[in-house]
């Protein structure tokens, strides 16, 4: 039995934190994990400027509902959904994510959750669990299923090395340079055949 696992944002919807940089102007806020490789170290920054400008999670929601998932990925989604199990592993929050997940179908999502005060400031983050994304890897291995994996940043290596097949999606040069292991694609279609390379689609 095969499973895919893919991250969120950058492969099925943007990056959020990105989009919120640009709506606000705060540019410190565009660092994402495809620039620092410590989570840790990227959500205090994060939440420090976040403190640091006075902006809270109606700001945050405000530019969510803006968004819209990648062109093509609904498609991409439904269409693996038929073929395969598909869990969305991201370290993004729940608080977050959920009006994506409605407009995705809503496929099984992990990730972690906020702490918000009464007025709405963003105070904390709880990980599910650290480097949760290998660990599911490796829960669902030794559930002996067969697990393929896609992601586009740093934090989704180690996910990658856990997996039968680990998959960079639209990773930037950084990222590929770094971890050239791993095969490289830029498309939907493309990101399809190299998950099929080692499971032809049913008919």
């Amino acid at each position: 039995m095969e499973i895919v696992c893919l991250d969120l944002e950058g492969v099925l919807i943007p990056e959020i934190w990105i989009g919120v940089a640009e709506r606000t102007g705060v540019e410190s806020l565009k660092a994402t994990t495809r620039d620092i490789p410590d989570y840790d170290q990227l959500m205090k920054q994060r939440l420090r400027i976040m403190d640091t400008h006075k902006l809270g999670i109606s700001d945050v929601k405000e530019v969510i509902r803006s968004l819209e998932p990648l062109d093509g990925a609904i498609s991409f989604l439904e269409n693996l959904r038929k073929d395969f199990q598909v869990i969305i592993l991201s370290d993004t929050f729940y608080e977050f994510a959920e009006p994506f997940m409605m407009k995705l179908s809503l496929p099984t999502l992990f990730c972690h959750n906020l702490e918000i005060n009464q007025n709405g400031r963003i105070i904390d983050y709880h990980l599910r669990l650290k480097d949760h994304k290998r660990k599911a890897v490796e829960s669902l291995k030794n559930l002996n299923f067969t697990v393929y994996a896609a992601g586009d940043s740093y934090n989704d290596t180690s996910m990658l090395e856990a997996a039968d097949r680990g998959i960079l999606f639209k990773a930037p040069d950084n990222v590929k340079n770094e971890f050239p292991q791993f095969p490289f694609v830029d498309s939907y279609k493309l990101l399809r055949q190299e998950i099929d390379r080692l499971h032809p689609p049913s008919l």
